[in-house]
């Protein structure tokens, strides 16, 4: 047969066992005036103070168990050894999804601070996993900042063209995971003086002793390292993630390029003080207009003499005596006989008939 379950503590009392026992007092102990004075201290028990136990009740129960509920996981070793004097890293919840995009022991890292105090502004923050954070505070302290100083300015600030994003490889719509979409990398476009100067890592024109420096340094770093020849995606940004592979395997892909050759000016070059004077346009023009009077001349007389030669000479007269030049002169006087007339023509066709005389 079961048995009744036994009744909690924080129960209200029943109204019908209380009267029973104040009758009860009152008949045997015979002081009923006492137990007036307690009826009227507790007040007449109705629905009303029954509800106000109750509320009491549960709010006692409530309190209870938020005290009882479990605390939070603990901070992860990256994250007690990540204090403030190494970055400006406060933590995130954890992000779970879409699909396989996502990650625990989140940070976000705004700046990396240096053994001296100064701080390096991460422009824009970047949301990743504490362990790649950590790297990258390491790799600005460590290298970075020591190599930039070189340039006669301490850095002030790291760009960041990319941290945590869910998406594939080079942005590509169903390729596999990149580790952006893990928070387990970041592109790096390059560095800012405090003097304003912006150094970025696949400029030609910049140092390439610094350039190779920094190449060094980060395949040191991290598991892998894209830069331009790469591919095609990675021309003008540095992808650095921690990428896990078996036996540690790691990618550095950079080819730090030479400098593009100077085009030589269009201008023509700086005329030596030693040269000889130049004609001028003019000269040349007199040169020209002299040279061509001087063919004409010349052609002229060339011409001149031809015509020359080739003119028949004149008949001299006839040299006369002394004694024929009465002779001469009558002639001269004398009209000279008119000219024998000239038979005309014959006429095509026509036979010429004889006259008989």
């Amino acid at each position: 047969m079961p048995l009744p379950q036994p009744r909690p503590d924080a129960a209200p009392p029943r109204a019908g066992a209380k009267a029973n026992a104040t009758a009860d007092s009152a008949d045997g102990a015979g002081k009923p005036a006492a137990a007036e004075g307690e009826q009227d201290k507790t007040g007449p028990v109705g629905p009303q103070s029954e509800t106000n136990r109750q509320a009491k009740t549960e709010t006692k129960t409530e309190t209870k168990t938020e005290l009882k509920a479990p605390p939070g996981p603990p901070p992860s070793a990256c994250r007690v050894a990540l204090t403030e004097e190494i970055a400006v890293a406060p933590s995130i919840p954890p992000i779970k999804g879409p699909g396989a995009c996502g990650g625990d022991d989140l940070v976000r890292l705004e700046a990396v601070v240096l053994p001296d105090k100064r701080r390096v502004a991460v422009t824009p923050a970047a949301v990743m996993r504490c362990t790649m954070a950590t790297a990258v505070a390491g790799w600005v302290r460590g290298d970075v900042a020591p190599l930039v100083a070189r340039l006669g300015s301490p850095i002030a600030a790291l760009d960041n063209y990319d941290s945590y994003q869910c998406r594939g490889r080079n942005n590509i719509a169903g390729a596999q995971m990149s580790e952006h979409g893990r928070a387990n990398a970041i592109d790096v476009r390059g560095f800012k003086l405090a003097d304003g100067r912006m150094i970025e890592l696949t400029d030609r024109t910049q140092p390439r002793d610094l350039r190779e420096a920094v190449l060094h340094s980060v395949c040191t770093h991290f598991a892998t390292v894209l830069g331009p020849d790469s591919d095609w995606y990675h021309e003008d940004h540095i992808h650095l993630d921690l990428a896990e592979r078996r036996s540690n395997y790691r990618i550095c892909q950079w080819d730090v390029l030479d400098p593009l050759p100077k085009v030589a000016p269009l201008m023509p070059a700086m005329r030596p003080d030693e040269a000889p004077p130049r004609e001028t346009a003019e000269a040349d023009d007199e040169d020209k207009a002299g040279k061509g009077a001087k063919s004409a001349n010349s052609a002229g007389r060339a011409g001149a003499g031809s015509a020359a030669d080739t003119e028949a000479p004149r008949a001299s007269p006839p040299e006369t005596a002394p004694g024929n030049a009465a002779a001469v002169e009558a002639d001269e006087t004398e009209p000279a006989p008119p000219a024998a007339p000239q038979p005309a023509p014959a006429k095509a066709g026509k036979k010429k008939h004889k006259t008989r005389s």
